[in-house]
């Protein structure tokens, strides 16, 4: 049947009625699922539910995004059903008295696209069985190719910032269909990379939870990611650490040396010509 979602059965839908069931839980963080059959932007989308007052926790699922964005104006898209594009609503400026979550400062949300990479690599790692590792800041990689990428927008509302993290994971892309990146990385999807699975339920599922489970903990810890185990779990999982980087800063300069740790407030150390220098913001080239 033309446009039925079952028309490549490699490419089953997602299954929303299963998914409400198994996130929206009464004292779980999220609070409301939109799966939607296709979308221009999923961050888009939350962003504009964040300023019309949508409380923090609401999932924006796409089985199609056609104007999907990325770090710097970049667009990320996808064949139908071939990949997971999600954003969710956070407010972490915040009280939640109920949780004993009091307010995170806006100086520490540069630890949440950093969060939700952490989520993403487990999932990944545990239910696709593949070495997957991060890229600082946004990148997920399989075998050194970009599978992934996260990237977090600030919503103004009221006193108090809403964060949307976006999050676009290649599933079943065949090597025809993979995006070209501007940096020179290469593309793979989790098919091509020899996924043990590929079904996007459990693996949506699995990185939601994520978050949620992370995040409850970074709150909890008021957002400090020392505290809260998030920074080691990250350093963890960064494949950029212990490498020869170049750094390509917003401003056009550029840094080459080597990727030392990262620090308290989520930026990548660099050493060279004989100090650490943190950057906060930049395309990270890895060196051979």
């Amino acid at each position: 049947m033309p446009g039925s979602p079952y028309t490549d059965l490699d490419r089953p839908p997602l299954n929303p009625r299963n998914l409400q069931r198994a996130l929206i839980t009464p004292d779980g963080l999220w609070t409301r699922l939109d799966v939607r059959r296709e979308t221009a932007s999923t961050n888009a989308d939350a962003a504009e539910a964040a300023r019309a007052g949508e409380p923090e926790g609401l999932i924006v699922v796409a089985e199609r995004q056609s104007a999907g964005r990325g770090r710097l104006g970049r667009t990320w898209t996808s064949p139908p059903r071939a990949g997971i594009a999600t954003s969710v609503l956070l407010r972490p400026g915040a009280a939640a008295p109920d949780r004993g979550w009091r307010p995170v400062s806006p100086t520490g949300y540069g630890w949440l696209p950093l969060l939700a990479g952490v989520a993403l690599v487990e999932a990944v790692s545990r239910l696709a069985e593949l070495p997957a590792e991060l890229k600082w800041p946004n990148d997920l990689l399989v075998n050194g190719a970009k599978c992934a990428g996260i990237l977090a927008e600030a919503v103004p509302n009221g006193d108090v910032p809403a964060v949307v993290l976006g999050i676009g994971l290649n599933v079943t892309l065949r090597a025809d269909e993979l995006p070209r990146n501007p940096t020179g990385l290469p593309a793979t999807s989790l098919q091509l990379a020899g996924a043990v699975a590929t079904d996007r339920d459990p693996l949506l599922r699995a990185l939601l939870r994520g978050i949620e489970r992370w995040y409850g903990r970074w709150r909890a810890a008021g957002g400090d990611a020392r505290a809260s185990g998030l920074r080691e779990a990250y350093m963890e999982h960064c494949g950029t650490l212990g490498r020869d980087v170049r750094a390509i800063l917003p401003s056009g300069e550029e840094l080459t040396g080597l990727a030392t740790a990262v620090d308290p407030d989520g930026r990548l150390v660099i050493e060279a010509g004989g100090a650490g220098h943190p950057i906060a913001a930049a395309d990270i080239l890895h060196l051979r």
